[in-house]
């Protein structure tokens, strides 16, 4: 039973009490056990005495990806090898790869995090999940699939890809809950209703959706589309992979503060306000291999702290609005892709398809163009209608974005599909 409410509804003081306490357990092991951590806090003339309370942790250096990727592959762990049980890594398709190893408790508490997790948004023992995130390295499949198992729930572990499979398993096994990428979710909703499968009459009741920034008309749509309940769920490699879900509430996920510290800074590194956005930093508080210290995530996100509605008293990061090296910086403009998404599917008009293209034009200025497609419904092949169309669209792009776009619109099925994390942007400024 992983509903603890003596843990997940502390009384923020003893909350707030219990993270000094591992705060400052976790700056002396890091101080004496990685090589690392004790060459930055020298660097910044900090040592562990310095930290006594919460407010003190401004005074630690962060910790970059980059630092991950110069001390590769064990620079950054605070036990030998010996006590390792296993590896996971990232593709390190931009430069090194990144290494994160794990003791025994390390993976039950990434386990343990992720059974609240499941728990806090309805996942129990009756479930069949069908797990369609990637397997091995990756650590998203293997997140979902041993914090389902240890909760009693059936897995099916068919990993990314194969959609016809996916369809056929969901249709013979009853899945009940599906956990994948948004834009996978989307691509095989309209895969099944291309070859005559109402995911309505299926068993599904819920997906678990996360690993690329997604907006709340998108969850609108998948639950439009498919009648189902669609949760959101964060976690990056270096963390543990998938951590934390919303609760049946849906009003922000839920981070598991007796194992996890988090800031909200703004672009200089200082702490924004309350439901200010700003970058997420978090600070592992009981990761022994290797602890990680105002971790620099570049996603961008809101806190929150009052207690939510379910009556967890644990902090919500809101939705994740894109990531900081995601940012496209168009004519001087700041522009998230997650910002594009949410205008498109506010637009009846417009499917869940786009690409975002960038080029530069001779006079040397930004170019953007975006390709949406035209929603089946709302097929049309009159060329004035889509001049209107496109027209609409991008006055109400320029509305939010503050850089005009040029918007073409295509017709269904046109623009590429993904079976993983869809690739939105081509940016050919680069080339």
């Amino acid at each position: 039973m992983y509903w603890d409410p003596n843990v997940e509804k502390m009384p923020l003081k003893d909350l707030k009490a219990l993270q000094e306490r591992k705060l400052r357990a976790l700056v002396h092991l890091a101080y004496e056990y990685s090589p690392f951590y004790r060459r930055k806090f020298k660097e910044v003339g900090v040592n562990p005495w310095d930290i006594r309370g919460l407010e003190d942790l401004s005074k630690l250096p962060f910790t970059k990806k980059q630092d991950l990727r110069d001390n590769y592959p064990f620079g950054m762990f605070a036990v030998p090898t010996s006590q390792i049980v296993r590896f996971h890594a990232s593709s390190g398709t931009t430069g090194k790869p990144t290494v994160v190893g794990y003791t025994s408790n390390d993976i039950n508490i990434w386990v343990e995090s992720m059974c609240r997790s499941l728990t806090a948004c309805g996942v129990s023992r009756n479930d069949i999940m069908q797990i369609a995130y990637g397997y091995g390295l990756f650590t998203g499949g293997l997140g979902f699939h041993y914090a389902a198992e240890r909760l009693g729930a059936t897995v099916i572990p068919i990993s990314a890809g194969n959609t016809q499979r996916q369809i056929e398993l969901m249709k013979d096994l009853h899945t009940t809950v599906l956990a994948c990428t948004p834009s996978y979710m989307l691509y095989l909703a309209e895969y099944a209703s291309n070859n005559g499968v109402d995911l309505r009459e299926t068993k599904l009741r819920m997906g678990i959706f996360g690993a690329e920034p997604w907006s709340e008309e998108t969850r609108k749509r998948i639950e439009d589309k498919t009648g189902i309940q669609a949760f959101d769920v964060y976690g990056t490699s270096e963390l543990s992979g998938p951590l934390f879900t919303e609760c049946v509430e849906k009003n922000g996920l839920h981070i598991w503060a007796d194992h996890f510290l988090i800031e909200i800074v703004d672009e200089d590194g200082n702490l924004v306000g309350e439901g200010e956005r700003g970058e997420l930093i978090v600070t592992t508080l009981t990761k022994e291999a290797m602890p990680l210290i105002r971790w620099k995530t570049g996603d961008i996100t809101i806190m929150e702290e009052e207690k939510c509605n379910c009556g967890r008293t644990h902090p919500r990061i809101m939705r994740i609005l894109g990531r900081a090296d995601d940012m496209l910086i168009v004519r001087g403009v700041n522009v998230f892709p997650s910002q594009i998404e949410h205008v498109l599917m506010q637009i009846p008009e417009v499917g869940e398809h786009y690409m975002i293209i960038l080029d530069r034009a001779e006079s040397g200025l930004d170019e953007m163009t975006i390709q949406v497609e035209l929603a089946e419904k709302a097929f049309s092949d009159k060329v004035s209608d889509i001049l209107k169309l496109e027209k609409r669209i991008a006055e109400r792009l320029k509305s939010v974005l503050n850089v005009w776009a040029k918007v073409e619109v295509v017709n269904p099925g046109t623009l590429q599909r993904f079976e993983g994390k869809a690739k939105r942007v081509i940016d050919r400024r680069k080339i």
